[in-house]
């Protein structure tokens, strides 16, 4: 077990849902129909990935250091992909956009990362 990614996890999943009450509630009629879509595809993100990382963290005692490495791939993914479609929605600034596929590629690597760890421990 990696207490480090239990916390990082359940850190993550409490901010997805207070982001995603946020976005409910406060941003409604504030902003564009299209950029509340794009705010709540990275609450969405952002609570898949914060629960891979309670996985990560309750398995990665068994998986060994492969496993840590999906952790923080799967974090950097949520940093980069929810947190650049945060910003993208709440300021409107269209170049933001660009990081959002450098998170999603930090999702693809750590979930095979976790793959590989499984399948050669």
């Amino acid at each position: 077990m990696d207490k480090r990614f239990i916390g990082l996890g359940s850190i993550n999943a409490c901010l997805a849902v207070a982001l995603g009450a946020f976005g409910a509630h406060g941003l409604k009629g504030t902003i564009t129909p299209d950029m509340l879509d794009v705010f709540k595809t990275g609450v969405q993100y952002h609570m898949m990935h914060a629960l891979g990382l309670l996985a990560i963290g309750i398995v990665s005692g068994k998986l060994g250091g492969k496993a840590a490495l999906a952790g923080w791939l799967l974090f950097a993914g949520i940093v980069l992909f929810s947190g650049s479609l945060y910003a993208l929605s709440l300021s409107g600034i269209g170049i933001l956009g660009a990081i959002t596929p450098l998170g999603g590629v930090a999702f693809l690597a750590g979930w095979i990362m976790l793959a590989v760890a499984a399948f050669r421990h």
